[in-house]
C-alpha cells in the first residue's frame, strides 16, 4: 500500500505544479493524471479492480436515487460524481441558449437604464446584479457578459472600467457561495454530501448576503474618485445602445427566460420533490436543445467540454488518493492539530482553503478536501455541516485574492487586458487581498457563533 500511496501523491503534486504553470491546457493535465491513476495506482500497485470500479462509478448513473430521491438526497460514493458532471453540463446548454437570445447583454442594458446611466448607481447596480447572477448561473460566464458590456459603457461613460470589472469579480465568487449551484465547489459538497439547494441557501447563503453588503461598502470607498468622469468630458447618451438592441430573437429570449425561471424552481424545491441535480441538469438541457430546432447542434458546440474532461481525471486523481488511504490520514492529521477543538478545526479549514485557493484552483482543491472534512466529522452531524459551510466559504471566496485563483478572474482580466485595460497582479490585489481578509474574517466568526457553540465532540 505504501507504494501505492507514494504514486498517488506524486501524480497529485505533478499534475498541481504542472496546472500552476499553464503550459498545458488543464483538462489534458488531469485526463492524463487520471489514466497515470489508473495504470500505476490502481494496477501496478494496488491491483484492485474493485477500487478502480468505486473510482469510476459507473454503476452510480443507473440507480434509482441517481435522479430521483426520498427528498434529501442521497451521499455521493467515492470517484467520479457523474452528478456533478452532468449537471453542470446541462446548465451549460441552457446558457449557451440565453447568450444566443441575448438574454445577459439585454439585463445589463436594461439596469444600466434604469439607473439612468449614472456612474456611481451603475457601479453599486452592477455588482450586486453580478452576485445574483452568479447564485444560480456559473461565474465565468457572468463576468464573460458582464464585463463586456462594463467596457462598453464604460467607454461611452467616459469612466474607467477597471474598478467596475475588479469590484464583478469578487461579487461574482461571493455570490457564487450562497448557493448550491453558484460555484463548482459548491456543487461538489452538494452533491456529496447530499446537501439541497436550499441547505446552502439559508446557510453560506446568510453569509454571503451579510457580506455582500460589506462589501459593496468597501469598494465603493475605495474607488468612489475612480469611477467619477474627468470635469469636462461630454457624453452622448444617444449612442448607447437600447436594451432591446440586445435581443436577436425574441421568440429565443422569451423561451430561454422560461427555461431558466424554470431551472431556478426545479433548484429551489429539488428537496421536496426529490429530483436529483443530475436530473433537472438533463431536463433543462433537453428542454433548451428542443426549443433550439435547428440551432441545436450550433449549441452543442458551444458547450465547454473540456471543463467536463477536467473534472472526470481530476475526480479520478482525488479518488486515487482516497482509495490509498491518504485522505484518510490528512484528516487525522488535521483532527491531531487541532485537538479535536471544532473551533480551531473551522479556522485551519477556512484559511487553508483560502490561501489554497487564492493560488491553485479552488476545484481541485474542494473536491479533495471533501474526504478530509467526513472523515474528521465522522457520524457527527452537526459538526459535519459546519466543515462543510466552512469548506464552501473558503474555497469560494479564498479564490478572489488574486487575479489565477478562480476562474472568472482569469476570465475578467483576460478581457480588460484585450480591450486595453491591462490589469496587474498590484492592482488586482491591492483591493481584493483585503476584501477576502474582511469575508474571510466575517465568516469565521458568523461560523463560530451559529454552528461551533452547539457541537458536542
Amino acid at each position: 500500500m505504501l507504494a501505492a500511496q507514494i504514486l498517488a501523491v506524486a501524480i497529485f503534486v505533478i499534475m498541481f505544479g504542472i496546472m500552476i504553470s499553464e503550459k498545458i491546457e488543464k483538462h489534458w493535465v488531469t485526463l492524463g493524471a487520471g489514466v497515470l491513476t489508473i495504470v500505476f495506482v490502481f494496477g501496478v500497485a494496488m491491483q484492485s479492480g474493485s477500487a478502480l470500479m468505486e473510482t469510476l462509478n459507473v454503476k452510480s448513473i443507473i440507480t434509482k436515487e441517481f435522479w430521483i430521491t426520498s427528498g434529501e438526497g442521497g451521499e455521493s460514493s467515492t470517484g467520479i460524481n457523474w452528478a456533478t458532471i452532468i449537471f453542470l453540463g446541462g446548465m451549460m446548454v441552457m446558457v449557451e441558449g440565453m447568450a444566443k437570445a441575448g438574454f445577459f447583454r439585454w439585463l445589463c442594458l436594461k439596469l444600466a437604464k434604469l439607473v439612468n446611466y449614472k456612474p456611481v448607481p451603475l457601479f453599486i447596480t452592477f455588482m450586486i446584479m453580478s452576485a445574483v447572477l452568479s447564485m444560480f448561473i456559473d461565474s465565468i460566464t457572468v463576468i464573460l457578459f458582464l464585463a463586456a458590456v462594463t467596457i462598453e459603457l464604460a467607454k461611452l461613460l467616459k469612466i474607467d472600467p477597471v474598478p467596475m470589472i475588479l469590484s464583478e469579480i469578487f461579487c461574482a465568487n461571493l455570490g457564487g457561495s450562497a448557493t448550491m449551484c453558484g460555484d463548482p465547489p459548491n456543487i461538489i459538497i452538494g452533491t456529496g454530501l447530499g446537501y439541497s439547494f436550499f441547505d446552502f441557501l439559508s446557510n453560506t447563503g446568510i453569509i454571503a448576503g451579510i457580506c455582500l453588503v460589506v462589501i459593496v461598502i468597501y469598494f465603493y470607498i475605495v474607488y468612489r474618485k475612480a469611477i467619477v468622469p474627468k470635469a469636462g468630458e461630454k457624453i452622448d447618451h444617444s449612442a448607447i445602445p437600447k436594451p432591446s438592441e440586445a435581443i436577436t430573437n425574441k421568440k429565443d429570449f422569451a423561451l430561454s427566460c422560461v427555461i431558466f425561471a424554470v431551472a431556478v424552481v426545479l433548484l429551489v424545491t429539488h428537496s421536496m420533490t426529490g429530483l436529483t441535480v443530475a436530473f433537472i441538469g438533463t431536463f433543462i438541457a433537453v428542454i433548451t436543445l428542443i426549443c433550439a430546432g435547428k440551432n441545436t447542434p450550433g449549441l452543442l458546440r458551444k458547450v465547454d467540454y473540456s471543463t467536463l474532461l477536467f473534472f472526470i481525471g481530476l475526480f479520478i486523481v482525488v479518488g486515487g488518493l482516497e482509495q490509498t488511504g491518504i485522505l484518510e490520514a490528512i484528516a487525522s492529521f488535521i483532527g491531531k492539530i487541532s485537538g479535536g477543538n471544532i473551533y480551531v478545526m473551522v479556522a485551519v479549514i477556512i484559511w487553508i482553503s483560502a490561501i489554497a485557493s487564492a493560488f491553485v484552483d479552488n476545484i481541485p482543491f474542494a473536491a479533495t478536501m471533501l474526504p478530509i472534512i467526513k472523515s474528521l466529522a465522522g457520524t457527527n452531524s452537526p459538526m459535519l455541516s459546519a466543515l462543510a459551510w466552512t469548506l464552501s466559504i473558503g474555497t469560494d471566496i479564498g479564490g478572489s485574492a488574486t487575479p489565477i485563483g478562480a476562474s472568472a478572474n482569469v476570465v475578467g482580466t483576460s478581457i480588460a487586458a484585450k480591450n486595453g485595460y491591462p490589469i496587474s497582479w498590484g492592482k488586482y490585489c491591492k483591493s481584493a487581498a483585503p476584501a477576502t481578509i474582511i469575508v474571510i474574517t466575517m465568516s469565521i466568526i458568523y461560523v463560530f457563533i451559529r454552528y461551533c457553540g452547539g457541537i458536542e465532540m
